[in-house]
């Protein structure tokens, strides 16, 4: 599943396009996503002109003048730039054509993705009850500890939980309990403040290098420029259970957390 910075990275490459923008007419071959496409999404966005494109957590925002698109790329969801009027091929699901001869599509093979419209998007149902997104502010390691108090649950699904906080999916929350050295059986309730500044410090740093390095490419996430993404050559623990930390040598093992595979070092990571 595109996580955080496959979105950013996604956003990044299609906003110069798409903003400021008039929609020409939208094409809808297959309503059938996780949600259905609204019937009337022509009528409602063609004419419009984009003003612009924003995120919320793994949601892209397509803003036009009245209304906004709320997309969701699910398990295999991509978006990208294609000439108006290009023949679709399978599983390539909408087209935004823009005045400026170029079409946004979007291909979902799975088609567990969505595209909603909302004119108050903030306080849709799906957004509504979002944690702080991880590189602002708002989010620090005062409030995991704070959050924590209390509970029992795993530190790594207690990280990736979106109303704690957004975006933390599990290649990224892996990485940053390898980083701060936390075990990710721990229970959340027993790490200490010191240690939770320091998880939320590489949160922040592993997000954005990833998404400075254009996010993670697994399977088939494809960005919105059509570039895929290299960080994934750059991970320390995800994905490399049986084989030899990078840092100690010792061989990193994997559990199940929450149904999520999770791969952690028994030496570093404590």
């Amino acid at each position: 599943m595109p996580e955080l910075p496959e979105v950013e990275t996604t956003r990044r490459g299609i906003a110069p396009h798409l903003e400021g923008q008039r929609v020409s007419r939208v094409i809808v071959r297959d309503s059938r996503l996780r949600w259905p496409i609204p019937e009337d999404l022509d009528v409602r966005l063609s004419g419009q002109r984009i003003v612009q494109v924003d995120r919320r957590a793994k949601y892209l925002l397509i803003q036009a003048e009245v209304g906004t698109l709320i997309s969701h790329l699910g398990m295999s969801g991509n978006l990208r730039l294609v000439e108006a009027g290009l023949p679709a091929l399978k599983h390539e699901h909408v087209d935004i054509e823009l005045e400026s001869g170029l079409a946004l599509r979007y291909t979902d093979p799975r088609r567990f993705g969505a595209m909603l419209w909302s004119l108050d998007p903030h306080n849709h149902e799906l957004l509504i009850r979002l944690g702080p997104e991880p590189l602002t502010d708002l989010f620090d390691g005062e409030r995991l500890y704070e959050r924590s108090r209390g509970k029992s649950i795993a530190v790594k699904p207690f990280v990736m939980d979106n109303a704690v906080v957004v975006g933390v999916g599990n290649i990224y929350a892996t990485e940053a309990l390898f980083a701060a050295g936390i075990d990710p059986r721990r229970e959340a309730g027993s790490v200490s403040r010191a240690r939770y500044l320091k998880l939320a410090i590489e949160i922040k740093r592993i997000l954005a290098y990833a998404i400075e390095r254009g996010g993670t490419t697994l399977r088939d996430f494809i960005g919105g420029d059509g570039k895929p993404g290299y960080f994934q050559q750059e991970l320390f623990a995800y994905g490399r259970g049986g084989q030899p930390c990078k840092v100690c040598g010792t061989t990193l093992r994997e559990v199940k957390l929450g149904q999520r595979a999770s791969v952690y070092c028994p030496k570093c990571q404590r």
